[in-house]
């Protein structure tokens, strides 16, 4: 009996020691994520099935912590606790994408997009250079999960750029982007944090913003605003990323996994975000919001030029300007090539 005791006692001891070890394991190449997606939304949906995929396929060596809903902060914060090591990857939007390279902020420039056919040759094209501009700050790129086209939500009809005098717009506090792109309208906006938004809509402190289709339901902006003019201010950039010290803290196989689920992830969550983002422009309508449709040729030049001068007026503080003109270039390549279809 009492050997049979300590058989027994032996191969608790070994469980134990195994069980230690297989839960250390699973924690040794934890990746702590942040993003102000809430919970439930396709971002959070998507980002759960990349988790679900690396742990499975790692044997549970490799996951997320992932800290969902803007609890980490914005952006400017979860930049910051990356840094302190605090965070080591996140979803970031276009600010936070120019907290790493402000170059790459040329993405989230007014009218440089007309539509996502051009957005994804775009990043065909530059698909090198951009992954080399995160590598060379410090990040790497695991994949592009843009936001979507934004537009401008309004209390009045607006189709000219004049149509905007007197519109107490919102700007995303910081945002040297939305700053170009509203001076070069005449515009001289709000600058507040995102979490602000809701607020001042409702007090009246402003009377017009910017975002998504999606976004401006899921935030319940469109609870405020009456108006959505169909002409697409920016195609507003979104990715995945961890730091370099993190990714190379990782063995070469679990590294391997990682890039290979995320550029897989991040294009669903891309595909899957513009089919959501077409399906909420309808629910927009139902439940009260305008579309004013601009077709005139010259208001939709007015709009190209307006975009010229804010990139423009972005050289030497963002980027160069033969980075500029290759962007530029590239997009009225594509135009050309696809006249007959547009």
């Amino acid at each position: 009996m009492k050997r049979m005791c300590c058989l027994v006692a032996v191969c608790l001891s070994v469980f134990i020691v195994i069980s230690s070890r297989q839960e250390a394991g699973a924690q040794e190449h934890l990746i702590k994520f942040a993003t102000v997606a809430p919970e439930g939304s396709t971002w959070m949906k998507i980002m759960r099935e990349f988790d679900d995929a690396i742990r499975k396929e790692s044997g549970g060596r490799l996951g997320f912590k992932i800290y969902a809903g803007g609890v980490q902060g914005e952006d400017k914060d979860v930049m910051r606790r990356i840094r302190r090591g605090q965070l080591h990857s996140a979803g970031f939007t276009g600010f936070g994408i120019g907290e790493i390279s402000p170059k790459l902020r040329i993405l989230d420039t007014p009218f440089l997009f007309k539509n996502h056919d051009e957005v994804d040759y775009l990043h065909q094209k530059f698909a090198t250079q951009f992954a080399q501009e995160f590598q060379d700050n410090g990040f790497v790129l695991l994949g592009w999960a843009e936001v979507g086209l934004a537009y401008v939500f309004t209390n009045k009809q607006v189709r000219t750029s004049s149509d905007l005098q007197g519109v107490k717009m919102w700007m995303w506090e910081g945002d040297p982007v939305a700053q170009a792109a509203f001076a070069a309208l005449g515009v001289t906006p709000i600058p507040l944090s995102l979490v602000d938004v809701l607020t001042s809509l409702q007090t009246g402190l402003i009377d017009a913003a910017y975002a998504t289709p999606l976004s401006a339901l899921v935030l319940q902006w469109n609870t405020r605003m009456k108006y959505m003019t169909r002409v697409p201010l920016a195609n507003v950039s979104g990715a995945v990323v961890v730091s370099k010290r993190k990714f190379d803290s990782i063995p070469p196989d679990l590294q391997e996994i990682l890039l290979r689920n995320g550029k897989k992830y991040m294009d669903e969550l891309t595909r899957q975000s513009r089919l959501e983002n077409e399906k909420a422009i309808g629910t927009l309508i139902r439940n009260g919001v305008t579309m004013v449709e601009v077709t005139s040729p010259t208001t939709l030049k007015e709009y190209v030029d307006i975009g010229r001068e804010a990139r423009k007026s972005l050289v030497g503080t963002l980027y160069d300007q033969a980075f500029l003109d290759n962007i530029e270039k590239t997009i009225a390549e594509y135009r050309k090539e696809h006249s007959e279809s547009q």
